[in-house]
């Protein structure tokens, strides 16, 4: 229970109107997009820039409140999880964007503006913002910047971390500093690198300025079918050994392609086993010389149908279809779980042969939507919880991703670790690794104050069964409380 003194001071640090205490208002911000665990925070706050959000966390810091940022909750390992006695600041109503400057291709957001709008707010100057989750019409730029996210174009253009020249960050005790410069660099260590990617345990952005691309001048899309994943996985091998560095290269199975197109009928082929996207960009001659050796490519191995979108919205329907895969998976089943992972490229078939037994063994459907030109992975897991398949999924979820470390790759390439994985993170690190970790983590936030849980494996988290609360024995029978 958030003690009143503690209350009235945030109240007073961002204002009554920006504080939600109700029981129903705080149930939205119980979960993220990992909704099989939940747990509601005692106060919600909502500030309006970066001298809100600086004021709210010295009020946490001076009393000893764990606190966790959150943006549009879209993210999928649990990293917005609040803590029960904890306060969450929520960045939705900082939303504007601060700047564009044309000449120097920079953008400087708060931390609630979508990915997409940032593109919006770019291209009437001929610019865009390169990464591009699925997600993004609704997951914001502070969200991009705490996991790293990527999307279908890092093949090509790198992940937030490549697009991120400067930050506004609030420390943990309150103190508000700037990581990175003009060029994204700074002297000394680079403290940027450091925090994009950090899981929002070092602090929260609260003004972040992007590098914008010049607007490709031209784009050819493909989808291609295929009658095996291994002959689509074959390829998108040779694409990369015939040295062509497609803007993105999708791939998704038979599960993926059938709940997408339920969904919204963007044209896939419902029997197909496998289907392939693949995008170029760039200069004209360029993209027609080298869209010519994709099709070559892709028919030498066997496509089976090659449609070529004709022109900007024949290709929006194609990339309708393969970024609705997660939520079209409710079509399919009621419940599901999108795990994340690495592998190299020349594992994919294998990799993905072994999720097919792992997914036999647990008696469960999984479904594949990834990023085959990197390797990385977007296993959904399908489920039933009303029928006790909850515990089933989680475990083959876990198993699917420490599959990943096993066969040379990591534990995520861009959804985070949260409170997913953290439990995982000794397969793919050693004791001085994460030793060394939690010490830089300990250098921003020493009193552990900061999204606290998440990332890295502690007694507390890997001791207790993940999922939702499950009463104890003597709680059943009445012989003790749950407090």
């Amino acid at each position: 229970m958030l003690d009143p003194a503690v209350r009235d001071a945030l109240v007073t640090a961002v204002g009554a109107a920006n504080v939600i205490s109700d029981p129903v208002g705080l149930r939205s911000y119980e979960c993220d997009g990992l909704t099989g665990v939940r747990q509601a925070p005692s106060l919600v706050v909502l500030p309006t820039d970066t001298e809100g959000v600086a004021a709210a966390v010295r009020v946490c810091h001076r009393h000893g409140v764990p606190f966790v940022a959150r943006g549009a909750g879209t993210g999928l390992s649990g990293g917005a999880l609040p803590i029960a006695d904890g306060v969450v600041i929520s960045l939705q109503r900082m939303r504007r964007v601060l700047a564009v400057d044309p000449l120097d291709r920079r953008a400087t957001l708060q931390p609630g503006v979508t990915n997409l709008d940032i593109t919006a707010a770019a291209a009437p100057h001929g610019l865009y913002f390169a990464p591009d989750p699925s997600s993004q019409q609704v997951c914001t730029i502070g969200g991009n910047v705490a996991e790293n996210s990527g999307g279908a174009h890092c093949l090509k253009y790198g992940f937030t971390t490549n697009h991120v020249l400067e930050t506004t960050v609030v420390l943990p005790d309150g103190e508000i500093v700037t990581l990175g410069g003009d060029t994204g660099e700074q002297l000394g260590p680079d403290l940027r690198g450091v925090f994009v990617g950090s899981e929002g345990t070092l602090g929260i952005a609260c003004e972040i300025t992007v590098r914008l691309l010049p607007t490709p001048q031209t784009v050819r899309t493909l989808l291609a079918d295929f009658d095996s994943i291994p002959r689509a996985g074959e390829v998108v091998g040779d694409l990369v050994a015939a040295g062509i560095v497609p803007a993105a290269v999708e791939m998704m199975d038979n599960l993926a392609i059938n709940a997408a197109e339920q969904a919204v009928h963007a044209g896939y082929t419902l029997d197909t086993a496998a289907a392939l996207v693949v995008e170029l960009d760039g200069p004209a001659a360029e993209c027609e010389a080298q869209f010519e050796q994709v099709t070559a490519i892709c028919e030498r191995h066997g496509c089976t149908r090659l449609h070529i979108a004709g022109d900007a919205a024949e290709r929006a329907r194609i990339w309708k279809g393969r970024k609705a895969a997660f939520a079209a998976m409710g079509r399919i089943s009621p419940d599901y779980i999108v795990q994340d992972g690495v592998v190299p490229r020349t594992r994919l078939a294998e990799v993905l042969a072994r999720i097919a037994d792992l997914g036999a063994e647990a008696g469960l459907r999984v479904a594949n939507v990834f990023h085959a030109g990197d390797g990385n992975l977007h296993p959904l897991v399908l489920y039933n919880a009303a029928a006790g398949e909850q515990e089933r999924a989680e475990e083959l979820s876990k198993r699917i991703a420490e599959l990943c470390v096993e066969l040379g790759g990591s534990l995520s390439g861009e959804h985070g670790i949260g409170t997913d994985k953290a439990c995982s993170m000794p397969r793919m690190y050693g004791e001085t690794d994460l030793a060394t970790m939690d010490r830089v983590r300990a250098a921003f936030d020493p009193d552990g104050l900061c999204n606290p849980g998440k990332l890295l494996p502690t007694p507390r988290l890997c001791g207790e069964a993940p999922g939702p609360y499950r009463p104890h024995p003597l709680e059943e029978a009445g012989v003790i409380e749950r407090l």
